[in-house]
């Protein structure tokens, strides 16, 4: 099965602020995923034309769709969306707004595959970096995401990590395992001219990765900030 996850910027292109939801589309489509994980998707937001992102993609792609809205911007919202070729078992929306920083959140999404079953935690974490540990110890301590500690689990996402430094801690001290390592050929941001790998993968249990790249096209240089991560893997 194939997994993309991509901070998609509102569809906004990083260098040209061109406003294009087809290219990203183009560029989820050439990849054929089961599972698309898009961060910073806007719906109803004037710098978007009031589009509804997430009802556009997901009747796009004929997907079972989740959408879990994290910012308010006028009369709109954006936040992260979850596509799914196939049914969706359980679906659970958490909060990881760390006092009166940036509203942030995950979605813990429990997918019947023709493999079995997989959880995949979808995420996009905050700026700074002690905000981030607070985000990611929560996420692992909290009770709906502990009721999964038996399932093959993948954490995705725009984790803003620059240094690094989530994956060696809390993460390890849990059984997680990054995908994205090493970082060097996980360069994902800024989209032109890539020098942090800040779209991450974590796995955890019965998971076999059969590769893992970054898109490095024309297309997804120009149709956002950052670059689409691509994850081929199957369940044991």
């Amino acid at each position: 099965m194939r997994l993309i996850s991509w901070n998609i910027h509102k569809g906004i292109g990083g260098r040209d602020r061109k406003y294009s939801l087809q290219r990203i589309i183009d560029c989820i489509e050439v990849e054929n995923p089961d599972l698309i994980c898009l961060q910073e998707v806007d719906r109803l937001v004037h710098r978007s034309h009031f589009d509804d992102q997430p009802r556009l993609l997901a009747h796009y792609f004929h997907y079972h769709s989740i959408f879990q809205p994290t910012v308010h911007v006028g009369v709109g919202t954006y936040g992260n969306l979850l596509l799914s070729r196939w049914p969706i078992e359980s679906r659970h929306r958490i909060t990881l707004q760390q006092g009166l920083r940036k509203s942030r959140g995950a979605q813990l999404v429990l997918i019947d595959s023709p493999e079995g079953l997989l959880h995949v935690v979808h995420t996009h974490l905050g700026l700074n970096e002690r905000e981030r540990h607070w985000q990611i110890e929560r996420l692992l301590g909290h009770m709906l995401f502990r009721s999964a500690d038996n399932l093959a689990t993948l954490i995705v996402g725009d984790f803003n990590d620059w240094r690094n430094t989530l994956a060696d801690k809390a993460l390890h001290e849990n059984g997680f395992a990054q995908i994205t390592a090493p970082i060097k050929n996980f360069r994902s941001f800024p989209a032109w001219l890539a020098i942090g790998s800040l779209d991450k993968a974590f796995m955890r249990g019965a998971i076999e990765i059969k590769q893992a790249r970054i898109i490095k096209t024309s297309l997804s240089k120009s149709a956002s900030d950052h670059l689409p991560l691509v994850i081929d893997l199957h369940l044991h």
